[in-house]
């Protein structure tokens, strides 16, 4: 059986994942992002996980996607099975409950940005280089390089990674808001570790429902946020109680308004 691509370590609160396709600089293909898929699931169904790390295994953080995965395949799959597919992905890692650290050991390109750019806090070593590499090859971001990169990062910096071929090194990615801390060669997953361990000594529900509100503020997730909000706000009442117990009980619900 072959060894994962998308390995998933947790210790106590902590949950690491991490990309692990060195020879190919991490780059993703279909089996990659249905792995991605699979332990964002499974750190989600962890309740003691508290925070998440994201990094990239060797000399990359992630290259985006493997060429050789997409260049033949037709339009309309090259749309569906690997864009559309891809951006639902990076959309589930996105929406983890807990706050998510990209720790960026390496070079964060095209599809490799947009997976950063998913996490709640980027820390990126200095030797690190950031951009977005496709319209030099033809082709346009779609794992959400024109969607949430300019909601979180701004519409003039991804005009300048995009339209410009602009790659920014780490300090002037930290300049612009897309790196949050700046740290020496090969220390940034003990530095999202210790970043994890000031989120996950704060209170939980509160973090949890901080990043869901933050998303709906900053336009990302809202119909899913404003409804987890609600469904965890009426689950503690006693409305729901009563109702739950007058439908087992096969009898009418005597609703009194109690929160």
């Amino acid at each position: 059986m072959a060894e994962p691509r998308i390995r998933i370590d947790i210790e106590g609160s902590l949950a690491t994942i991490t990309v692990a396709r060195p020879e190919k600089l991490n780059a993703f293909d279909i089996d990659m992002l249905k792995e991605l898929s699979a332990a964002c699931d499974t750190v989600e169904a962890n309740a003691a996980v508290r925070v998440a790390i994201l990094t990239g295994e060797g000399k990359a953080f992630s290259a985006g996607g493997d060429i050789r995965a997409w260049a033949g395949m037709e339009p309309n799959e090259f749309g569906h099975a690997w864009v559309r597919f891809g951006h639902r992905v990076f959309e589930r890692l996105a929406t983890l409950r807990m706050p998510l650290i990209a720790a960026v050991n390496g070079h964060a390109l095209g599809g490799g940005l947009e997976l950063a750019a998913a996490a709640d806090i980027r820390i990126a070593e200095a030797q690190v280089k950031i951009g977005l590499p496709e319209a030099g090859l033809g082709m346009v971001p779609g794992w959400s390089g024109t969607q949430r990169l300019v909601k979180r990062f701004g519409a003039q910096t991804i005009r300048r990674m995009l339209l410009g071929g602009e790659v920014l090194t780490a300090a002037e990615a930290a300049m612009l808001g897309i790196v949050d801390q700046v740290v020496e060669t090969g220390t940034a997953v003990q530095a999202a570790k210790t970043y994890a361990a000031r989120i996950a000594a704060r209170g939980p529900a509160a973090t949890e429902i901080s990043k869901l509100m933050i998303a709906v503020a900053n336009g990302e997730d809202n119909g899913a946020a404003v409804e987890t909000l609600g469904s965890i706000l009426v689950a503690k009442t006693g409305d729901l109680k009563e109702g739950v117990a007058a439908f087992t009980g096969k009898r009418p619900a005597d609703f009194k308004g109690e929160w």
